[in-house]
């Protein structure tokens, strides 16, 4: 039984890593693109029109004045 609690105290730790390995795997290349400022210039563009359209996208579908 001491060992079956001792296994199952491993899983929190195992769901923390694969969380952080997603994360880092996932926005590993786009820290990498954000090296130059051209690039940055970029991004912050994109990413500013992705939030417009999704606050406005929003905003419609809840009526809000």
């Amino acid at each position: 039984m001491n060992s079956f609690w001792k296994n199952i105290t491993k899983y929190p730790k195992f769901l923390i890593s694969i969380i952080t390995g997603f994360f880092l795997t996932t926005f590993y290349p786009i820290f990498k693109l954000l090296t130059t400022n051209k690039n940055r210039f970029l991004f912050i563009i994109i990413l500013n029109l992705i939030l417009i359209v999704l606050y406005y996208t929003v905003r419609l579908m809840l009526d809000v004045n």
